[in-house]
């Protein structure tokens, strides 16, 4: 349920509503916007009579909201969510860009990526340190080493560093990094999502490998139940009965968001194709479906990559299509 204030409703009068609709048993979260001031309700709602509600002189209306989201829905956040990452936006009229390789493989390799995708135009650093891998023998990362030598490179160059989380055992080493990720494999991983929302960074959740949009926002506000508000959504692709790429980019997901939550929205093509030469078409597809941003593998040397190379894009590569987004992002009206 929310309730729609009246244009210009004092601060005291918006606490005579707190006072009445609390001692109802229902805790309320408040979202001041442009235009007016919204109160969402959250718990048990069904005893609660609209009609009390709307008599309330700063009332404008009240509307019952019948989807399971509550927080991450715009019903109840009207304006869009900016996530602030130490002064680097995500949201709003910006257009972020993440970058960099797969898996951290050494200081070399981190710092030449970094500083190649800055001078592109990327405004942040991806990395992986702890790699989620089908195969036990596959490389599963450097771990704590990994996210020393992102930390490095992040002194080198002044990107942002995003990186995975894959366990709550690892949450101490994550102090210093700037936004952290939660793979697709434990995009429901509910006792990791609920610590996380009393963590005070922010989290890029992406979407998992065959979840609806509604499972994926139920993630997200567990996160927000929290207290935790910095909350990117990335749509990576999901497993349909195509075989002709690793999986299907949902590109439709990102304009439906838009419509449902008010939080920032990416996307990954890298992971979403499993394909190089597809990165660069979908980037820009991206940029014209409304994306808040994208996340993008490069390596400098993508056939000797340690993983997922084939996806990956050469510098050389990432710098051509960067060309194409920043073109597009001023003609739909987004800075980068």
């Amino acid at each position: 349920m929310i309730i729609v204030c009246k244009k210009n409703t004092s601060d005291e009068n918006i606490k005579n509503i707190l006072d009445h609709i609390e001692c109802q048993g229902v805790s309320a979260n408040i979202s001041k916007g442009v235009e007016s001031t919204i109160i969402g309700l959250v718990g048990d709602t069904s005893k609660i009579d609209v009609q009390s509600l709307e008599v309330l002189d700063s009332v404008e209306k009240v509307q019952r909201v019948t989807e399971p989201y509550k927080l991450a829905n715009r019903k109840f956040h009207t304006d869009d969510t900016i996530v602030d990452v130490n002064g680097t936006k995500i949201g709003g009229k910006g257009f972020a860009v993440i970058a960099g390789p797969c898996s951290v493989e050494s200081e070399e390799q981190i710092v030449a990526v970094a500083k190649a995708v800055k001078a592109s135009g990327a405004t942040f650093l991806r990395g992986g340190a702890f790699k989620p891998r089908t195969s036990p023998y596959a490389f599963r990362g450097l771990k704590a080493r990994g996210l020393e030598l992102l930390r490095i490179a992040r002194q080198e160059t002044g990107l942002p560093i995003v990186t995975e989380l894959m366990s709550l055992d690892h949450l101490d080493l994550f102090s210093d990094v700037d936004v952290i990720q939660i793979g697709a494999r434990n995009m429901q991983n509910f006792e990791m999502l609920s610590e996380l929302g009393h963590c005070d960074k922010p989290i890029l959740l992406k979407r998992g490998l065959s979840n609806t949009i509604e499972e994926w926002l139920m993630s997200a506000e567990y996160i927000l139940s929290g207290g935790n508000k910095n909350v990117i959504l990335c749509e990576r692709g999901i497993r349909t009965f195509e075989t002709a790429t690793r999986n299907t980019l949902d590109i439709s997901a990102v304009p439906l968001l838009k419509q449902l939550t008010h939080l920032p929205v990416i996307v990954d093509p890298s992971h979403a194709t499993g394909k190089s030469f597809l990165v660069p078409p979908l980037c820009k597809t991206a940029v014209v479906a409304g994306a808040d941003g994208i996340m993008v593998e490069v390596h400098n040397n993508p056939k000797k990559a340690l993983c997922d190379g084939a996806q990956s894009l050469t510098p050389e590569a990432f710098d051509e299509t960067m060309k194409s987004v920043k073109t597009l992002c001023e003609v739909e009206g987004r800075t980068i």
